[in-house]
């Protein structure tokens, strides 16, 4: 389940870091949070997809660690995006 190219579009312009961002740590960690947000509603009506909770493990730990990157490399940034995102870390 990926997200729709308008919604990730939205969510890329606003955690961008200069115009041409795509790829920095902010907006990697937001599209998944996103994807995260949107595989939690799946799972409220679809308990026994097990599969797809396979893949919501595996993007909750890809953005721990670019949390952890983030804190140790820039850590107002990381306190920023975490306060911007509501992410409890």
């Amino acid at each position: 389940m990926s997200l729709a190219a308008d919604v990730k579009k939205q969510v890329i312009t606003n955690y961008k870091v200069h115009k041409t961002d795509t790829g920095s740590p902010e907006v990697q960690v937001a599209i998944l949070s996103q994807r995260i947000a949107q595989l939690t509603e799946h799972f409220k009506s679809h308990q026994k997809d097990h599969h797809s909770r396979l893949g919501l493990l595996t993007m909750v730990a890809r953005r721990r660690r670019l949390l952890k990157y983030l804190k140790a490399s820039s850590p107002e940034r990381y306190k920023e995006l975490i306060s911007r995102l509501g992410i409890r870390r």
